[in-house]
């Protein structure tokens, strides 16, 4: 991965209460890591010999925007970047279920319009996800 042209980036909606917020950055970042294998770096070993599990190779900076925002730049990055970046969502439907093959069943028979966006990541180009994200501020 050459990691001078690709940048990732979390937008959070700032409106959730701290353990939501939480939650979704932890669902994105598995995702993320699933989805982009090699984000993560290899395995390192400390002085004693003891293996530390790779972490990611580039910065992911949590953003902040409102549901509505979050929403509109998903629109946005699926119909005019799809080929560039990869988007990943955590919806308000993925939220509810507790059961996997729940969100599966509740999911295809929702349109993407009616989703309520809790957070979403974007990896790709950083030129284009500067662009798109440049003035968000972060979480805080």
């Amino acid at each position: 991965m050459n990691c001078t042209d690709k940048k990732c980036v979390i937008i959070i909606d700032k409106e959730l209460p701290l353990g939501l917020i939480a939650n979704t950055s932890a669902i994105l970042g598995c995702t993320l890591g699933k989805s982009i294998g090699s984000i993560v770096g290899e395995d390192v070993s400390d002085i004693g010999n003891f293996p530390h599990k790779g972490i990611v190779k580039i910065p992911i900076p949590i953003l902040s925007s409102t549901k509505n925002k979050i929403r509109d730049l998903y629109t946005i990055v699926k119909e005019k970047y799809s080929k560039e970046i990869t988007i990943i969502d955590f919806n308000d439907i993925a939220q509810k279920c507790k059961i996997y093959d729940d969100y599966i069943q509740r999911l295809s028979c929702t349109d993407s319009s009616e989703l309520n966006y809790l957070g979403i990541c974007l990896y790709g180009s950083k030129k284009t996800i500067t662009s798109l994200t440049g003035s968000l501020p972060t979480l805080k």
